[in-house]
């Protein structure tokens, strides 16, 4: 049954053309910092040939890409999000679905999965891009592996919490702002904390994504990521629950 609602979630998702259009303006202005980035780097390549140890174009090219998929994921996941529960109770479709002898838990996991297939093929896309870096220097693949490790952890941290709040809301733009809200209040955790305040970059999703983005896999961050989660999917799944025996 997961697999059931997660194909009918992807099947919704790339049916609809608004997808189509924003995946379209996603990746021009990601194939834009990827030529910007590279004519940069060219343009101080020789400079940094005579360093002993200068940074070469896998962590001057694809870590700092890697870094603006991250934020344009952030800003475009909540508009995915909003559409999974929040839009089916404004059609009015969501009663037939909380109605049917399907469980909160396979309706929450079919619809998370359904979405990461589709952030899946996005990071794919953007990553064949950054590929393209091996046709002409010595990339290192661990590196750019590490990166989009990251990228799809801290994609599937704002998928779950977007799925929260679309859960917890009856509009899919509330359901959107507050997902984005959150999500940008979180980023930010990270880059206004001082060492005093360590506890605060501890609990954003960003700080565990920025050591991945230096090719570091630690695993206490995967053990952040996989907590942040399921707890959101659990939250979720206890939300549904509630309403199911409140509308019996």
């Amino acid at each position: 049954m997961i697999r059931i609602i997660a194909k009918k979630e992807l099947l919704s998702l790339v049916s609809a053309p608004s997808t189509w259009w924003i995946l379209a303006l996603m990746q021009f202005l990601f194939a834009w910092f990827y030529f910007g980035r590279i004519d940069d780097y060219l343009q101080v390549q020789a400079q940094l040939a005579q360093l002993d140890n200068g940074p070469g174009a896998t962590i001057a090219i694809a870590s700092p890409l890697c870094s603006v998929l991250a934020l344009m994921l952030m800003m475009l996941i909540p508009l995915f999000t909003m559409r999974l529960i929040a839009e089916e109770r404004r059609n009015r479709t969501w009663v037939l679905l909380l109605t049917a002898p399907v469980s909160a838990t396979q309706i929450v996991l079919g619809k998370f999965l359904g979405l990461m297939m589709l952030i899946v093929f996005i990071v794919a896309c953007c990553s064949a891009m950054l590929s393209t870096l091996l046709l002409g220097t010595h990339a290192d693949i661990g590196l750019m592996l590490a990166n989009i490790l990251g990228v799809l952890l801290l994609a599937a941290s704002y998928a779950a919490l977007g799925l929260y709040f679309s859960a917890l809301n009856k509009q899919p733009v509330i359901a959107a702002a507050g997902a984005l809200g959150i999500s940008f209040g979180l980023w930010m955790l990270d880059l206004t904390a001082s060492d005093s305040r360590g506890f605060l970059r501890a609990i954003s999703p960003n700080s565990h994504f920025q050591t991945l983005n230096a090719g570091l896999i630690n695993s206490a961050d995967l053990i952040y990521f996989v907590l942040f989660i399921a707890t959101l999917l659990w939250l979720t799944i206890r939300h549904l629950n509630d309403e199911r025996l409140r509308a019996s």
